[in-house]
């Protein structure tokens, strides 16, 4: 009788053992693939292994910690502010120059608030929208204004130039890198009044100077009145070159007022121009060709558009080769690209003035319209026989001029190469214009 208990009860237990051997076998068949050992896997008792992979997974979450832990030491110490916001534009992080920039005493770390209602600010807020729409990067300038609590906090809060480059991030975040430009444009002011008080202190003793040179141009006998003609060639310059800079202050600084606008036919004072430089065209045998409307009338300065055209015409002439022609193009545009039915309709002007010389250098391109800026001396033809009478003495603020008052007109203005050419492709709009017929002539 006990051996038949001992062997009943045996039993037994070889088939709850059995039941729990097969239910065993269903759990681990239902493990995904990827956590399932591989044949050529070092076979570990299931237990071990999970706690194995668990303790990986642990060791890879505080490496990627100690990763953001170090990024964000890196930018709460970069010279350069930078803030991060979600998808709904709330403030997650930014480190202290961004809370000094733009004056975020409010916000702690670890609060997530929208940034619109720490920051008062439509450029910034626009910036972050665009780049989130658009998924590129951008770049955006504007003075800042904070916004104040009190009266007496807003007179000890000044505004600030920055500037704004963001980047679009994972799940609709977007990152923006802060830079205050406000000392730099200090600086750059300061630079431009001690330049323009120079400038007003040359002129009285230039003046008196070419004076003198005059005087002894009629009394010094050849050969020696050479060097008298090379004085008085190097006084014109100093004088144009302080005249420009004046010139260019007085523009960037308020160029509305300097503007007499009236109708100007724009065709009429191209000829007028090109009659002023014939001489200097006809010495290297450049002629000029007229492409577009006969009769175009133009709101705008005659005497401004007259220095335009002036100046971009005498460089295309400097750097055209020798039997060249120079294309100047005029396309009307109406407003909304949308030509209108009514023949007097205000449009856009479109003018380009295209050479036959070596072009512009890729690495001058983006640099032509600033001050003092001079590209490749070697496109520049020789200058020793050209007479300072009829051509304008290249100081590298020539272009600059031009740029302020296309400017003031309300237009743009940019500079690239021509692709059939190869020459220099000088490209400017400007608004209210009125036109009729077209035509294609040799001026």
């Amino acid at each position: 009788m006990l051996v038949f208990s001992f062997i009943f009860g045996l039993t037994i237990g070889l088939g709850v053992w059995i039941c729990q051997l097969a239910q065993l076998r269903r759990t681990i068949g239902k493990i995904p693939p990827s956590l399932k050992s591989q044949p050529s896997d070092i076979a570990l008792p299931l237990i071990p292994r999970l706690r194995h992979d668990i303790a990986e997974l642990k060791q890879q979450q505080l490496y990627l910690q100690q990763i953001i832990y170090n990024y964000q030491e890196l930018l709460q110490s970069a010279p350069i502010g930078y803030l991060q916001v979600d998808v709904e534009n709330q403030l997650l992080w930014c480190n202290q120059q961004a809370r000094e920039m733009l004056y975020l005493q409010r916000w702690q770390p670890g609060q997530v608030r929208l940034l619109l209602e720490l920051v008062r600010s439509y450029e910034l807020d626009q910036l972050i929208e665009q780049t989130r729409d658009r998924q590129q990067s951008q770049v955006k300038e504007w003075v800042f204004h904070p916004s104040c609590e009190s009266a007496a906090a807003m007179l000890e809060q000044k505004s600030v130039m920055l500037r704004a480059s963001s980047l679009p991030l994972s799940k609709g975040e977007v990152g923006v890198f802060l830079e205050n430009r406000q000392i730099l444009l200090q600086i750059n002011q300061a630079r431009d009044r001690a330049f323009s008080d120079l400038a007003h202190e040359l002129r009285t003793p230039l003046t008196s100077i070419r004076l003198v040179v005059e005087t002894l141009q009629g009394r010094i006998e050849p050969p020696l009145d050479r060097w008298v003609n090379r004085l008085m060639q190097e006084v014109d310059r100093l004088i144009c070159l302080v005249q420009s800079w004046l010139e260019l202050t007085q523009l960037e600084t308020d160029p509305t007022l300097k503007l007499n606008r009236q109708s100007t036919e724009v065709r009429s004072l191209i000829s007028k121009i090109w009659e002023t430089l014939e001489p200097l065209a006809a010495r290297y045998q450049v002629q000029i060709v007229y492409q577009g409307p006969e009769n175009i009338w133009l709101q705008a300065d005659a005497s401004r558009l007259y220095q335009v055209f002036l100046n971009l015409l005498d460089n295309s002439i400097k750097y055209s080769p020798v039997g060249g022609s120079i294309i100047v193009e005029t396309k009307i545009s109406s407003v909304d690209n949308n030509r209108s039915s009514q023949p007097n309709a205000p449009a856009n002007l479109e003018v380009n003035i295209i050479d036959s010389g070596v072009g512009f250098a890729e690495a001058d391109l983006p640099h032509v319209f600033e001050r003092f800026y001079r590209g490749d001396q070697a496109r520049t033809r020789d200058q020793t026989v050209e007479s300072s009478s009829t051509t304008i003495v290249g100081s590298g603020l020539g272009l600059a001029i031009v740029r302020q008052i296309i400017l003031a007109h309300g237009g743009s203005i940019k500079a690239m190469n021509h692709p059939i050419t190869g020459g220099a492709w000088i490209q400017f709009v400007l608004p209210q214009v009125m036109a009729n017929s077209q035509n294609q002539d040799y001026i």
